[in-house]
């Protein structure tokens, strides 16, 4: 499949969203949501990213970032690796959390940061259909709705330290006369009114004008449009899986290590079968598709398999 352009520097601002593996849940419960906000302060103290808006539903998040470091990859992959073991730990389970590689959309936010804020904070209520007018009648669900930032535009609940609320200014200069507006300008989305502006998405990573478009291609100039600038480095899968050798020393069961240097360590299935004596790739194949069922029922390879996965997450960028 081809890969996404990623583009990162410096003072980046993306629109950021994963969905689930198989669109499956990635918060089950109310403590899930809790747990992965805790896990996105933790980033933003770790890796010094800045975080503008964010909304969690129940199979897909989306969180609007910016990126001082110009560390994108390195931040939201950290994130979901973090969430996924953490949430894998909770409900004794296994394996992939998220669906692919994260989606990540440049934004000139002059532009369109106002928008896309009204936006993500209303997909608790938006119809699957974009184009079709919110009912009225779902505002007080929409108001309600924990999981997102919509409450610290709106003036109902105080913004954590770790949320940078700088963009409420788009609405206004002062702070009450800004949440006033925000009021305003979000309520016309259940009165008739509809605006889709994913139209105007430029290279399929640009939400910004001609020029703002022109000045992210040098960025890219000269690089293979098929694959990212930066995700994971030789250098980090180095140390994936130097952690490997140091983990799997000790592991007997020769089915661990198999899922491990095929689902962590990034070996082609046909090169994980040379490196354990088998005849050709569709062996690894049969155990890695059996192994995470044989998990659910036997304990002591789930928590095996859980141990390898928390340690290598330390080295995964």
């Amino acid at each position: 499949m081809a890969r996404p352009i990623r583009v990162e520097y410096q003072d980046g601002v993306y629109h950021v969203m994963a969905r689930g593996n198989e669109r499956k849940r990635i918060c089950r419960v109310e403590k899930d949501y809790k747990l992965f906000l805790k896990t996105v302060a933790e980033m933003v103290e770790n890796h010094g990213i800045e975080v503008y808006a964010y909304c969690f539903m129940p199979n897909h998040y989306h969180l609007i970032i910016g990126t001082p470091r110009g560390n994108l990859s390195r931040s939201i992959g950290w994130l979901q690796t973090t969430y996924t073991i953490r949430f894998n730990r909770k409900h004794g389970r296994i394996g992939h959390l998220f669906q692919g590689r994260f989606k990540a959309q440049i934004v000139d936010a002059d532009e369109y940061g106002q928008w896309l804020v009204e936006y993500i904070h209303l997909n608790p209520v938006r119809p699957k259909d974009r184009s079709m007018i919110i009912p009225r009648d779902q505002w007080n669900t929409f108001d309600r709705f924990p999981w997102s930032s919509h409450r610290f535009y709106s003036g109902k609940q105080e913004a954590p330290l770790w949320f940078d609320l700088k963009w409420l200014s788009y609405w206004g200069k002062k702070p009450w006369k800004a949440r006033k507006e925000y009021h305003r300008s979000i309520r016309r989305w259940f009165d008739g009114e509809t605006e889709n502006r994913w139209s105007e998405l430029k290279g399929g990573f640009v939400l910004g004008d001609e020029d703002f478009f022109k000045e992210t291609k040098v960025l890219v100039k000269g690089k293979n449009k098929m694959e990212e600038n930066h995700w994971l480095r030789k250098e980090s899968m180095k140390e994936v899986r130097e952690a490997l050798e140091k983990i799997l020393d000790n592991e007997t069961d020769d089915r661990i290590k198999i899922w491990a240097w095929a689902r962590m360590g990034g070996e082609r299935n046909i090169d994980v079968a040379r490196r354990f004596n088998y005849g050709d790739g569709s062996a690894i194949t049969h155990i890695l598709k059996r192994l995470p069922d044989l998990a659910q029922k036997n304990p002591e390879i789930l928590k095996q398999m859980l141990k390898v996965e928390n340690y290598v997450s330390r080295f995964k960028s």
